[in-house]
């Protein structure tokens, strides 16, 4: 069962647009997946979205309170059609009450007096007040009759998109093909320069199909980054290894790294040991819409895996004359970034 809609989004029953609308940008704030990290909370962001979709449009909010989790289910003048004669849907006319025949709303949004289970078309008879209910809700509960149901949307999907690294920093336009009840699909999609794991692009009315004549639902690609051999990538900043040889890290040097760009050069200061992190301001994933991610390239020390001899000899030297002592106590901390 999905959640109370209200619950969701922690107002009152009565709550007005305002309430509701300054709930719904606190908590799309809190659980939006490009700031919450937590893996629920894209879910959440999802379920709060919903929520407020419903709850802000007058008429959604009408059947919803009605109806429960079946809003969606109800024709368009369910109004006209279930209030003559009956003081409202929830008024449990008839002596109904609950178990295989409609009681009416027992439960708030919750729902349905004993619901619309499987066996609720059996024991429909004839009559609601006057109103068919098989013409009402027409074959959505076993397909008997040939009522007319309402314009219905469909539901919005979601589909996995693996990318690159690469492929996530350059964007373009790329087939993918999906496969869903009909068969396989294939879709054009364009993917904007620098999207990040999550990120979801939305393809419009390629979702669900609708019912009764209503719009189909839209299809949302959820990005996956997948793992790199070089690249590391934290939101739009990149990390990647930056190999130096002793030398290298003690006297300092100009060396190059590979970005998903191309190659690049990095200034690496003096004294620089293993884990020191070197940025490169705007390196990082583009961002058309704003600020790019930085690059990180962080720094290890290399050592040869077979020393010649004169390698050897100068490094016995170096040994003898040198004071420097790496596991000596409150020696700066020779990491950090520039």
């Amino acid at each position: 069962m999905a959640r109370d809609y209200y619950e969701v989004l922690g107002v009152s029953r009565d709550a007005g647009p305002e309430e509701l609308q300054q709930a719904f940008r606190r908590l799309a704030r809190a659980n939006h997946p490009d700031v919450n990290k937590d893996p629920a909370a894209e879910e959440r962001f999802k379920e709060i979205n919903e929520a407020y979709h419903v709850l802000s449009d007058p008429e959604l909010r009408k059947r919803y309170d009605r109806f429960g989790e079946d809003y969606r289910r109800v024709p368009d003048d369910w109004e006209e059609r279930v209030g003559a004669g009956t003081g409202g849907v929830g008024a449990a006319p008839g002596g109904y009450s609950g178990g295989r025949r409609y009681g009416g709303p027992t439960g708030g949004a919750r729902g349905y007096g004993g619901g619309f289970g499987a066996d609720f078309g059996a024991d429909i008879g004839g009559g609601f007040g006057g109103v068919d209910l098989e013409d009402l809700f027409g074959g959505l509960f076993g397909g008997r009759g040939s009522g007319r149901v309402g314009r219905v949307p469909g539901a919005d999907q979601e589909a996995q998109l693996p990318l690159t690294v690469e492929e996530a920093y350059r964007g373009g336009r790329r087939q993918v093909t999906l496969n869903g009840p009909d068969g396989p699909r294939t879709y054009n999609v364009t993917i904007p320069p620098g999207v990040t794991d999550g990120r979801r692009i939305r393809l419009g009315g390629q979702g669900g199909r609708g019912i009764g004549g209503g719009p189909a639902g839209d299809l949302y690609l959820v990005v996956r980054l997948l793992p790199h051999a070089r690249y590391r990538v934290e939101g739009k900043d990149i990390t990647v290894d930056l190999p130096l040889a002793p030398w290298e890290a003690a006297l300092g040097a100009n060396v190059p790294v590979l970005t998903p760009a191309g190659e690049t050069k990095v200034v690496v200061p003096q004294g620089s040991s293993t884990g020191r992190r070197l940025r490169l301001r705007g390196e990082g994933m583009p961002d058309p819409g704003g600020r790019p991610g930085d690059l990180y390239a962080e720094v290890k020390i290399m050592v040869p895996p077979r020393l010649t001899d004169r390698e050897r000899e100068l490094f016995t030297e170096l040994a003898a004359v040198s004071t420097f002592d790496p596991r000596g106590t409150g020696s700066d901390d020779p990491r950090g970034s520039r």
